[in-house]
């Protein structure tokens, strides 16, 4: 039986995609193992929002190379689709995708393994016109599973590759939508996570006339499912029926991942984003005070072309008086092809990992600080994982909860009385 090892990097979209592709070499009868063992077939999904995706990918495809030097890896992904002419030159390459084409991945895999020279199946995804929709043959090996809905985006942020690597907006149709969903359910699955490039634009394409919000009802008519939480979301597309499923569906997970990018609106203006602080504060605020415990996540971009002192000490402000539950902080990383690559008075290299430590040090005490609102409470958490005796899971509202490992099964939700802070969130014990 011919192995194949697959591995991601990237997003939760790129998550689902593997899992996807590791479906289809499934069955097909290959073995499925672990990306550090010797196998016959690679199979890389890159990421291209940042130079650092972009290195990984390459010292991933040069240490697949060193685990067989004889395997035929196959690269996919974004990083693949913007520069296929890179990764065509990394020794070892053997198949380039992309970002479309992945239902036919192991037909291409066994057709490079029998011809000289590259498979490159790379087309133009400015041209597609369908969502690919690959079923899952296989349950991901995950306790909480992503479902991808939607691919695409047509926002163009300034500073943003990704409209190039995926092309325009795609959705899946809520027939094939609630078809996954009930499979993954099936599996026993007792979390999903909707995702998507631009998730909030799912179903402008469809002739259905549907919505995100229909999309969340669709998996909340699962009577099994105990839980569905969003991936990442426009503020501004937060609906009023998505709110309100939100704050009247228990099930619906009190937690949003809500991108600011800047907190001052020249710099939001120069990114091409579609709202100020003001809209988006506003939004916040009618979250936080309407959903209780609502966990609101963001991303926020240091460094951007233009950014001055002054401008980022704004920012810094504006961020922590939103009180996130978590920040995810990246300095801007110069994308070829996009407008701000050519914008002048880019930001000096050590300028921006100083911005990026000072911004980080506030959101780690921001999260620290919405943590501490739970302790001598009682939350019900998904537990994940189990490392040297001690397990770890999420809460509905996205803290990371820690027990004594011989207590719970991973899979398994369990009320859990939270006692004090512990690592990247919190410690508990079960309750009886």
């Amino acid at each position: 039986m011919p192995k194949v090892a697959l591995t991601t990097l990237g997003c939760k979209v790129n998550q689902f995609e593997t899992e996807v592709m590791e479906g289809l070499f499934k069955e097909r009868q290959y073995d499925i193992v672990a990306f550090d063992e010797k196998a016959d077939f690679y199979i890389i999904n890159t990421c291209s929002v940042t130079h650092l995706g972009e290195k990984k990918s390459r010292q991933l495809i040069r240490r697949a190379k060193r685990l067989n030097p004889q395997s035929i890896i196959a690269v996919t992904g974004c990083y693949a689709q913007i520069a296929p002419d890179q990764v065509e030159a990394i020794e070892g390459v053997k198949v380039i995708v992309g970002t479309k084409e992945r239902h036919t991945i192991v037909d291409l895999v066994e057709r490079a393994a029998h011809e000289e020279g590259i498979v490159n199946a790379i087309t133009d995804i400015m041209q597609a016109k369908e969502f690919e929709d690959i079923p899952l043959f296989a349950a991901p090996g995950r306790t909480r599973a992503f479902l991808k809905i939607q691919e695409g985006c047509t926002n163009f942020c300034t500073y943003c590759i990704i409209p190039y690597a995926r092309g325009p907006l795609r959705s899946r149709k809520l027939k094939s939508l609630k078809e996954e969903a009930e499979k993954l359910v099936r599996a026993g699955f007792k979390e999903i996570v909707l995702t998507g490039i631009h998730l909030g634009a799912y179903g402008r394409d469809l002739a259905e006339n549907v919505n995100l919000a229909d999309a969340v009802k669709a998996v909340l008519e699962l009577q099994d499912l105990k839980r569905l939480r969003l991936g990442s979301l426009e503020s501004i597309e937060l609906s009023p029926v998505l709110f309100d499923i939100l704050w009247k569906d228990e099930r619906f997970c009190p937690h949003l991942h809500l991108p600011l990018q800047a907190g001052h609106d020249d710099i939001l203006k120069m990114m091409n984003r579609h709202y100020d602080t003001a809209e988006f504060r506003q939004v916040i605020h009618k979250v936080m005070d309407t959903v209780p415990n609502v966990a609101i996540s963001t991303d926020i971009i240091v460094g951007f072309p233009g950014e001055t002192d002054e401008m980022f000490e704004q920012s810094l402000v504006f961020a922590k008086s939103m009180d996130f539950a978590k920040i995810h902080v990246f300095p801007y990383s110069k994308r070829q092809g996009t407008p701000a690559a050519t914008f002048s008075n880019q930001v000096d290299e050590h300028v921006k990992k100083q911005r990026a430590h000072a911004m980080q040090m506030m959101a780690d005490e921001k999260a620290q600080e919405y943590c501490k609102r739970f302790i001598g409470k009682t939350l019900s958490v998904l537990f994940e994982s189990e490392h040297e005796g001690i397990a770890d899971g999420l809460t509905n509202n996205y803290v990371r909860v820690y027990v004594d490992a011989n207590s719970v099964l991973c899979g398994e939700i369990y009320n859990v009385s939270l006692e004090k802070v512990y690592k990247d969130g919190l410690w508990g014990k079960i309750c009886k």
